[in-house]
């Protein structure tokens, strides 16, 4: 099936509409009050990855990163088309490497068709520290069924990750009771192992509303919700009223940095039109909402409906903050780009 909406209608509507898109059909999102500044300091990047056509609704995206021993940085990122019904345009898990970070180079490529699965989205790429083997999970419409978090068998190199390999791992519970309503589908997991064990941060997709959900496992194949299975740790409130999605998280020297991510119903497209702002964990699953008003980041370079700047992963590097994310450009596309902060100790 084919997008309804050709590419040329879109690049002639994303162009007639530049100057009006703040009032028709709806705003994008803006960074307000004390964090109207921020945007500034993410002014300055690297482009990682760019989509395969230059076009509208073409994104690469997703990142997952993972720096191995011999300092060695693996990415596995989301590869979306325009050529395809919403929701089903993730067509391939690309694997990049990079020496420094900086510069990746493919190496290999999980095709949905290969798994199969009609439509990948945000991956999730991390080492094992009992094994020291890389893990990869995937999330997509399992075997006709609903969004489902998979993950393929582990492996030495992430150049040997078999699509064939991919099983379910975490997936929709059943009801109970006749009138439960449990969540409805999983997907993008932001996996990490912290405190002795893994911890899954998904989106929940609970009566058409996207929540975060939080997961357990000892091994990382065995998974159980931590709390209520039906309660999301962050609310649908203030800025991110649509929903709210987590993005990365970042061990401190006290407590974790809670990156995530979310949409407002003012907003153009809330499902899509997606910004991020910061919060703070001392427990993994209790929460506290850093910028509850306003988003602190979205796109420098924003399309005129359009200004997202989602799916971050965000790591420690040598004395510096970097930001993998995925972000919105002019033309509707979407690339990967890393942002560097120095921190305190850096300065």
């Amino acid at each position: 099936m084919k997008n309804t909406l050709p590419k040329a209608f879109l690049t002639l509507f994303c162009t007639v509409f530049c100057a009006s898109a703040q009032t028709w059909p709806g705003p994008a999102p803006q960074v307000t009050g004390p964090y109207g500044s921020i945007p500034g300091k993410f002014s300055e990047y690297k482009v990682i990855l760019e989509p395969d056509k230059n076009e509208p609704e073409w994104w690469a995206g997703a990142p997952s990163v993972a720096r191995d021993k011999q300092g060695v940085f693996w990415m596995a990122v989301r590869m979306r088309t325009a050529d395809a019904p919403y929701g089903l345009r993730g067509y391939e898990i690309r694997i990049l490497r990079s020496e420094d970070g900086l510069t990746f180079k493919p190496v290999h490529r999980i095709k949905r068709e290969d798994v199969p699965i009609p439509g990948f989205e945000r991956p999730a790429l991390l080492i094992d520290p009992r094994t020291g083997l890389f893990k990869l999970y995937a999330c997509g419409p399992w075997q006709k069924g609903p969004w489902t978090i998979v993950k393929f068998d582990d492996v030495k190199d992430p150049r040997e990750f078999k699509a064939s390999s991919a099983k379910p791992v975490i997936a929709p519970q059943k009801k109970i009771l006749p009138r439960d309503t449990p969540v409805e589908g999983y997907k993008d997991p932001v996996i990490l192992h912290a405190e002795g064990a893994f911890h899954a941060y998904l989106i929940g997709q609970h009566r058409g509303l996207e929540r975060v959900y939080h997961f357990r496992s000892e091994d990382g194949e065995r998974w159980e919700p931590v709390g209520s299975p039906y309660e999301s740790i962050m609310k649908l409130d203030g800025w991110h009223d649509f929903f709210v999605r987590p993005a990365s998280v970042v061990p401190l020297p006290v407590g974790y940095l809670f990156v995530y991510e979310g949409s407002n119903v003012k907003w153009y497209d809330p499902i899509y039109n997606i910004a991020t702002g910061l919060a703070f964990t001392f427990d993994l699953h209790h929460v506290v909402d850093l910028t509850p008003e306003s988003p602190l980041l979205v796109s420098t370079t924003p399309s005129p409906l359009f200004s997202t700047w989602r799916y971050s992963h965000w790591m420690l590097v040598d004395g510096e903050i970097w930001a993998y994310a995925e972000v919105g450009r002019p033309n509707m596309s979407n690339e990967v780009r890393l942002f560097r902060l120095k921190t305190g100790a850096a300065r």
